[in-house]
């Protein structure tokens, strides 16, 4: 706070003018008048020192956070006028600094400084895709509109749309070193527990009708393949997909992840990017763990080898004649809690309702199958025959693993009872509406249907009972694949924690909002989803920050505090929380320490926090 009064006047008004920050831009206002040359001179013989004395004071209080100013308000006084056609608020989110803290530690300039050296740029491609990250997270939308809204962060980076795309392109081009980067120096922040990494596919729709063509490269001659391919989705849209393949730890934080053409088999993603993961952790070994949709014989030959080992979910429908009796068959099965022999038929009969039979009830019974399988190694030999003649035959190994079984009269009731209500819709389509007209799928309640005689319009249905019966011999029971050398509790825990990465896609899908994507260029395709990837990192390390402060909320209680952490201008003299306190709000300030819990807020003092977050 400086003293302001006019020189040139031979009685000047004294006033305490406060300077004021508006992003890169500072201007002066006046917080309060001293009085008028003329009428301090009743009171003192000096009005000048008398005023100067008053700026010392005032700034003194201003350091003790205690500051009195004058506020005039005009109720009659209305905007300034614009041109612009739709009105914008004026307030700014400061909610983003908890983000901030965490994309400072992970020290993503210094990789844009090193890619970018080279680089004859007049932009910050680590500012794009910085403010690209916390938009993503706090209100997300397309490129363009978050290129708009950039004057709803406190800081109000100056970022025109072109940069913003050139960014992802130099994202795109460094994509695996970028990951790398990441992982390198997220174990900084929490710790990585990698001993066992969970893997998991989905897709993700475009706002088109058409799919990408390959296209031959006309110098090399090599077939360039399209993303966005139609492909099966889990949403029947009609729309193309591109696939995301990520990698998880054991703490349910992203490891890595891959962008594949929507129409490949997902499995096909899962070797190569585990090949990466494995370059990634510079050759060390670590359990795989996905479901029954990625527990090819391809990947679990792969994580036979190198110290890797496997814990896949396997579909019990799939499995020989052989190992079926074998898992059906009462012989064998013990309790879990207490391993002591059980059978199937007691399981499924004993009275739940005895309070004796409780903990019976939430146990489950399990077996140990083995499953080895031949596999071919590659190589080949030599032999001689008796004639003399040589041939060259294939080198067979053995894919060790065991099946673990279980079985939960618990879970029996539970698929009993969502199977019965698929049962009562059947019957209701086949009562009330033509079964033809109902497309039939594999989880389709017109599976129970079946055509018994007839044709055209004198066709008959009715329910398919032997199916019925046929799923029902599966209810209750649940198998894990595995070569590792555990107990079948450890195993069994490390399959239940598979949940985590199916969390991770529906953040992405519901609060990051990572469809539909509106880019057509392959590489900001990619780039894309690096950014949703950098925002789910962010996030899940401020989430396990939290929760090693001993709390634990919601994503979307976390990222709606955070959205709501907004303050306003007062006058140009402070800003003004239009926020309240929560139980969030204080485990935030509590877990970071950036004191972002207070009603009013020196200019100042928030420019100080921004730059000790940016060192």
């Amino acid at each position: 706070m400086k003293l302001y009064y006019d020189k040139k006047s031979k009685d000047p008004v004294y006033y305490a003018q406060q300077g004021f920050r508006h992003g890169k831009k500072t201007t002066t206002r006046n917080v309060a008048r001293i009085g008028k040359h003329s009428e301090l001179l009743k009171t003192t013989a000096d009005p000048l020192a008398y005023a100067k004395e008053e700026i010392s004071r005032m700034n003194e209080e201003y350091d003790k956070e205690k500051i009195s100013a004058e506020l005039s308000i005009n109720f009659s006084e209305k905007l300034k006028f614009s041109e612009a056609t739709v009105s914008s608020s004026s307030l700014l989110n400061i909610g983003y600094f908890f983000l901030q803290k965490i994309y400072g530690e992970l020290k993503i300039a210094d990789f844009f400084k090193k890619v970018s050296a080279d680089l004859k740029i007049t932009f910050d491609p680590d500012l794009a895709n910085r403010f690209m990250t916390f938009s993503r997270i706090l209100n997300p939308a397309s490129k363009l509109h978050s290129c708009i809204r950039l004057e709803r962060f406190y800081e109000r980076p100056e970022l025109e749309y072109v940069h913003i795309l050139r960014s992802m392109d130099i994202l795109a081009e460094h994509g695996n070193e970028y990951i790398a980067h990441l992982f390198n120096h997220s174990g900084r922040i929490v710790p990585r527990d990698t001993t066992v990494c969970y893997f998991d596919c989905s897709n993700f729709y475009f706002e088109t009708e058409t799919q990408d063509e390959n296209i031959v490269d006309e110098v090399t001659g090599e077939e360039v393949r399209g993303l966005r391919r139609f492909g099966i989705s889990k949403e029947h849209r009609p729309n193309p997909i591109v696939q995301m393949g990520l990698f998880m730890d054991g703490g349910g934080i992203p490891l890595s992840m891959s962008v594949n053409p929507g129409s490949d088999n997902e499995q096909k993603c899962a070797v190569p990017l585990e090949k990466e993961l494995v370059r990634m952790f510079g050759g060390s070994s670590f359990v795989y763990c996905a479901d029954a949709g990625l527990n090819s014989f391809d990947i679990r030959s792969f994580n036979s080898m190198g110290g890797r080992r496997f814990v896949v979910t396997q579909s019990l429908k799939k499995l020989s004649s052989r190992q079926q009796a074998e898992i059906f068959s009462d012989k064998g099965y013990h309790l879990l809690s207490s391993k002591e022999p059980v059978s199937l038929e007691e399981m499924k009969t004993f009275d739940k309702n005895l309070p004796a039979n409780l903990s019976l009830y939430k146990d489950k019974a399990f077996k140990i199958v083995v499953a080895d399988r031949e596999i071919d190694t590659g190589l080949r030999e030599t032999k001689r025959s008796l004639s003399g003649k040589t041939s060259k035959t294939k080198v067979t190994g053995l894919l060790r693993q065991d099946l673990i079984v279980t079985f939960s009269r618990k879970m029996m009731e539970y698929q009993r009872a969502v199977r019965q209500r698929q049962i009562e819709r059947a019957q209701k389509i086949l009562d009330f509406l033509d079964p033809k007209t109902w497309e039939k799928g594999q989880n389709d309640v017109t599976r129970f249907i079946k055509r018994v005689s007839g044709k055209g319009a004198t066709e008959t249905f009715e329910l398919n009972r032997e199916l019925i019966a046929q799923e029902e011999k599966y209810d209750g029971f649940y198998a894990v694949a595995t070569n590792l050398e555990a107990s079948p509790e450890t195993v069994l825990e490390i399959s239940a924690r598979r949940y985590k990465i199916e969390e991770c896609f529906r953040l992405m899908k519901s609060e990051l909002r990572a469809r539909p994507v509106y880019h057509k260029n392959p590489q900001r395709i990619v780039a894309h989803f690096l950014i949703c990837y950098t925002a789910l990192l962010v996030y899940k390390l401020l989430e396990a920050k939290l929760d090693d402060g001993g709390t634990h909320f919601t994503p979307e209680s976390i990222i709606e505090t955070l959205r709501n952490m907004e303050i306003c201008n007062m006058d140009d003299i402070c800003y003004r929380s239009v926020y309240s306190a929560s139980q969030i709000c204080t485990a935030l300030n509590r877990t970071f320490g950036l004191e972002l819990d207070k009603k009013f807020y020196k200019p100042k003092e928030l420019n100080k926090k921004i730059k000790k977050i940016l060192k």
